[in-house]
């Protein structure tokens, strides 16, 4: 079957370039992503999703069609992001997954009822986040149906 998310830009927003790395690196031993994107905390995440400063080209900032979250990010943490996001008609229908370190099950309602699409804790060890992104990667192309991304 061929997967939703195959050429579909994914976009993390994560503070920290270890993970981000290791994310990038087991989503390539999943399957090979083609499309992962980074930005560093909630502020540039909007800016991205907005449109605004070095994100303004959709050329070079392409609209995701996945989101990969962090909690807990400088300037604006995820929740916030998240709350934001999904106040937005624009952006509000880009599903969200939140990838943390947090399995604190009041971090874990909030997200949800802030819109969340999944919420996944991450793994202690790099196999073990091979194998998440491997749930992700199967759950996002060929199992859920996804709207088709277009550029506003």
């Amino acid at each position: 079957m061929d997967g939703a998310t195959e050429g579909m830009t994914i976009l993390m927003a994560d503070d920290d370039p270890e993970d981000c790395m290791m994310t990038r690196k087991a989503l390539e031993a999943s399957r090979g992503v083609s499309d992962l994107r980074f930005v560093g905390d909630g502020e540039e995440l909007m800016d991205y999703l907005m449109r605004r400063e070095k994100y303004a080209d959709p050329l070079t900032s392409p609209r995701p069609g996945i989101i990969l979250l962090d909690l807990n990010m400088p300037k604006k943490d995820g929740h916030a992001a998240l709350e934001e996001i999904k106040t937005h008609p624009e952006i509000r229908g880009i599903p969200i997954v939140v990838l943390t370190t947090s399995n604190v099950e009041e971090d874990i309602e909030l997200s949800y009822d802030r819109g969340a699409s999944s919420y996944i804790t991450k793994p202690n060890t790099y196999q073990g986040l091979v194998e998440a992104m491997k749930c992700f990667d199967e759950y996002w192309s060929e199992i859920a149906t996804l709207p088709e991304t277009t550029e506003r």
